[in-house]
């Protein structure tokens, strides 16, 4: 090493000069041999996260703009820009940022610098856990998820990617359309001799004469659960994407099933509603081979099962809820999440700067998408009003109602295992279930939508006092009102008390009708004009006084409830397929004898094709 300058003042020389491998340091540094070390500079080479799947363009989209997407390993799915796909699929954790700067430049058409390049990656892929942090080690990412209210949680995998592959494969050849227009021939054919000729309420009541046949009929419903999803499957399958495994979860508190179809989003509209369709076309088919069967056999539950199947396909048809009709119609818009563009196209109708925003987020549809979105944005949100202020009103008649048949429930199921009479008990056991998931599901869904509402109005005030004091007036007004009406009879009474319809699922609880209520008067309830002045022993011991049916009703016949059990579709069974319910009005968890669900109670078929924790996807741009 040279020193640079021989006089004085070179000593005290503070500027840098040339040190070992090129690298600055002054005088003093060499002099005291206290040497900065300097890292030689090392290229930035991001990565990707651990399980990321990039699926491509999304086809058929209702937006403007492309929109690409990708599934992060634990199963949230995001929508990239042109871009920022470009970048991710550069990345490979071997190429430095200008590398990958060189072929987005290439493939994009624009030049895109390395210091572009290493912006996008840490502002943009890393925040939507797309790639992994500069200096983490593993690969593994805690990004944020889409926090959808009704969305399958919990989910364990039945059959992994492999094996639904194969059985997939084995099924396609069912979406054949000289295949399909032959099933749906077949399908109407039954429907008619069915409906028309045979009866086809005839073997439901049947089998709920039979405990086992009850049984039976619970399986014959499971195994239509999982045909449904080989329905999904195989639609995608025939449609060329490839299928993913096959699971079940939890939608509010009912176990239900879910295909992993993600992979469909790479193909046509065409093959997507295929795949949206194929569940509920292999309902179709289910419910043919069970018409076989009871021509074969002449069991009537085979029949049973047929008629609880229509029933199960009009509630997958539902777009209200994340079943198979909310899918359908996302498709047909070309959106994923319909349930994200409830806020923007609100809030677009409200004046000012704030509504100009949201107009410019609505402006990213196209026309046609824009309609259909909008109009099931502006029948779902009254309608779940709707439903919430229905279900508020009639709260203390819907809880009154519910704990005394579950009361009811649980008295006769413990007395019929006592009394030794275990098939009785078990039964019993069902109908409980039946009841107490209902009532855990209206919990949980109160819970929920509460603790959202109250976060939306704490952010949407904060600041804002006078807004804030507004809100919270306005709050206690109607708890107020409402409390009110409840506490001052306003509201419905309790339903009266009938006899169940389903006698195996009550076991203990009396099946004869309670005596009718008659109206009566102070003044003339019980006596005839000569008994009312009598106070002689033989006036008060009359029969026809004792007996009288006017009489005023005991309080045993006036507390009434419901105690009837869901008789046609048993409880806690795996979902079929689709994708989940909106809010759900609280009902007393009954059902009729043909197996149509309580109005208040969510159904326990209820599936995906969606992962269940793969959120709709969230965009980047």
């Amino acid at each position: 090493m040279t020193l640079l300058g021989e006089n004085a003042a070179a000593l005290y020389d503070t500027g840098p000069v040339p040190g070992p491998g090129g690298l600055p340091m002054t005088y003093g540094q060499f002099a005291t041999g206290e040497l900065t070390v300097v890292d030689l500079y090392q290229p930035v080479v991001p990565r990707l996260s651990a399980g990321l799947q990039l699926h491509g363009e999304y086809q058929g989209s209702g937006f403007t703009e492309p929109k690409y997407i990708a599934r992060r390993g634990d199963g949230q799915v995001v929508q990239l820009s042109r871009l920022l796909y470009l970048v991710a699929s550069s990345i490979d954790g071997s190429r430095d940022v200008e590398t990958i700067a060189h072929r987005v430049s290439a493939r994009f058409g624009r030049e895109v610098s390395a210091e572009n390049i290493h912006y996008l990656v840490e502002n943009k892929l890393e925040p939507l856990g797309v790639t992994v942090p500069e200096g983490q080690e593993d690969d593994q990412v805690s990004a944020p998820r889409s926090d959808l209210l009704l969305v399958l949680k919990g989910h364990r995998v039945i059959f992994n990617e492999r094996r639904v592959a194969k059985i997939a494969k084995a099924l396609a050849w069912l979406h054949n359309p000289l295949v399909v227009m032959v099933v749906l021939a077949g399908v109407a054919v039954l429907d008619v001799w069915l409906f028309a000729f045979f009866g086809a309420i005839t073997p439901v009541l049947e089998v709920l004469d039979q405990p086992v046949l009850l049984l039976v009929v619970f399986v014959l419903t499971v195994a239509s659960l999982v045909f449904h999803e080989f329905g999904h499957a195989s639609a995608c399958r025939y449609g060329g994407a490839r299928p993913g495994c096959i699971g079940c979860g939890l939608f509010l508190i009912w176990p239900s099933m879910y295909t992993d179809v993600t992979d469909v989003y790479r193909i046509g509209k065409g093959g997507r509603l295929r795949t949206d369709l194929g569940g509920i076309y292999f309902n179709v088919v289910f419910m043919l081979a069970m018409a076989g069967a009871y021509a074969v056999s002449g069991q009537p539950f085979f029949l049973a099962a047929v008629y609880l199947g229509h029933f199960e396909i009009l509630e997958q048809l539902m777009p209200a809820v994340r079943l198979d009709g909310y899918y359908i119609l996302g498709d047909l818009a070309g959106v994923p999440d319909l349930y994200g563009k409830i806020k923007p196209i609100l809030i677009s109708l409200v004046p000012g700067a704030k509504g100009l925003k949201a107009r410019a987020e609505v402006a990213e549809l196209k026309k046609s998408s824009r309609v259909i979105v909008a109009t099931w944005v502006l029948t779902m949100v009254p309608l779940l009003i709707g439903e919430l202020g229905y279900a508020l009103w009639n709260l203390p008649r819907i809880a009154a109602t519910m704990i005394r048949s579950l009361t009811e429930q649980i008295t006769g199921t413990g007395g019929a295992f006592a009394e030794g009479e275990i098939a009785a008990g078990l039964m019993g056991v069902v109908g409980c279930i039946m009841l107490l998931c209902p009532m855990a599901g209206v919990v949980y869904l109160t819970v929920k939508v509460g603790g959202r509402l109250w976060r939306g109005a704490v952010r949407s005030t904060a600041g804002r006092p006078y807004l804030r004091l507004a809100l919270c007036a306005v709050l206690l007004t109607g708890l107020g009102g409402l409390s009110y009406a409840w506490v001052s009879g306003m509201t419905p009474e309790p339903l009266p008390k009938k006899p169940p319809i389903a006698p195996i699922l009550q076991p203990g609880v009396s099946t004869s009708a309670p005596p009718a209520r008659r109206a009566s008067t102070p003044d003339h309830s019980d006596a005839s004009p000569s008994a009312g002045v009598s106070t002689t022993p033989s006036a008060s011991a009359s029969p026809s006084a004792s007996a009288s049916p006017s009489g005023s009703a005991s309080p045993k016949s006036s507390a009434s409830a419901t105690s009837t059990g869901p008789a046609g579709r048993p409880t806690g069974s795996p979902g079929s397929s689709g994708q989940p319910p909106t809010s759900e009005s609280a009902g007393s968890g009954s059902a009729s004898p043909s197996g149509t669900p309580s109005s208040g109670s969510p159904s326990p078929s209820m599936s995906t094709t969606q992962p269940p924790e793969s959120s709709p996807p969230s965009s980047a741009s």
